[in-house]
């Protein structure tokens, strides 16, 4: 089970990626993406003239911003990009509330927060794995922003019981 349910939470979030890029990512954006890890985040699915940033916690990630998302004072700038890409991360932190607050404050007026966190789903590295949320703990995770879609990724034959879900929000 859990092999089918990661081929089937990476093959959502490529095509996450691929509408990200097509609906929010024309022409000159500034796009963040959080934490791509070992993965290729939404690079290889980019246009040619948006610019790209990372964020992670991890010193040794090589990312452009070294920040804890739930520090108060992360030092980025505010307004600075038009989309964040925040997949697979918000149940690795230790107070999603507080991440979700400072990507509400790095985003653009009328930016959008594109996340995906599973729901059935192990725990996983890198630990902590503190968090599972569904459509209702979004929205209210998401309550500071205009939430465009809520998206479930549905376990076959197990009704109410997504893999993970994929949603994005546009800062008001």
């Amino acid at each position: 089970m859990d092999q089918a349910h990661y081929a089937a939470l990476r093959e959502n979030i490529e095509r996450f990626y691929r509408d990200i890029s097509e609906r929010y990512c024309r022409g000159e954006v500034t796009v963040l993406d959080v934490a791509p890890e070992a993965h290729a985040g939404i690079r290889p699915h980019l246009p040619a003239r948006a610019l790209l940033e990372t964020l992670d916690i991890d010193p040794a990630s090589d990312a452009t911003h070294i920040v804890d998302l739930c520090a108060p004072a992360a030092p980025i700038p505010a307004e600075r990009f038009d989309v964040v890409v925040c997949t697979e991360v918000l149940e690795h932190t230790l107070n999603p509330f507080a991440a979700v607050a400072t990507l509400h404050r790095m985003l653009k007026s009328g930016g959008r927060l594109c996340l995906s966190t599973p729901f059935n789903f192990r725990i996983h590295g890198p630990l902590p794995d503190c968090w599972r949320f569904t459509e209702h703990g979004l929205r209210a995770l998401l309550s500071a922003f205009d939430v465009e879609m809520i998206v479930p990724l549905e376990t076959p034959d197990r009704p109410l019981m997504p893999i993970q879900y994929t949603a994005v929000a546009r800062k008001r």
